[in-house]
C-alpha cells in the first residue's frame, strides 16, 4: 500500500511545481474587491441605522408617541439613563430599556388609537 501513497506524494508536488507561479498583484484584486463589496453592502448600512437609532433615542423626550421593538404603542412619561416608562393605557404604565424602542410615531397617534 505505501507504494501507491508515495507515488500519489510525487504526482502531487510534480503538478504543484509546475502550476504554483506567483500571481502578483493581479491575485490579490479580486479577495480586495470582494472585502469592498461586503463592507458597502453589509457593513457600512448596519453601521449607518446603529447610528441613526443611537441618535432618535438621544433625542426621546416626555410626550412623544413610539413603538417598542415588541410593537407596543405608548407615550414617554418618564425618562432614565437606560430605562423608558411608557403609558401604554389610561393609568397604565410599563418600563422598557431605551434600546427596544423602535421607532417614533407621529404626534397624537396614541391619543387616536385610545379613545
Amino acid at each position: 500500500m505505501s507504494f501507491l501513497i508515495s507515488d500519489a506524494l510525487a504526482e502531487g508536488a510534480a503538478a504543484g511545481g509546475a502550476a504554483a507561479q506567483e500571481p502578483g498583484m493581479a491575485g490579490l484584486i479580486f479577495p480586495v474587491a470582494i472585502l469592498l463589496v461586503f463592507y458597502f453592502l453589509f457593513i457600512r448600512p448596519q453601521q449607518r441605522r446603529q447610528k441613526d437609532h443611537k441618535k432618535m433615542v438621544d433625542a426621546l423626550n416626555k410626550g412623544t408617541d413610539v413603538v417598542t421593538a415588541g410593537g407596543v404603542l405608548g407615550r414617554v412619561v418618564d425618562i432614565d439613563d437606560s430605562f423608558v416608562k411608557l403609558e401604554i393605557a389610561d393609568n397604565v404604565q410599563i418600563q422598557v430599556q431605551k434600546h427596544a424602542i423602535a421607532s417614533l410615531m407621529p404626534k397624537g397617534t396614541y391619543k387616536s388609537l385610545n379613545k
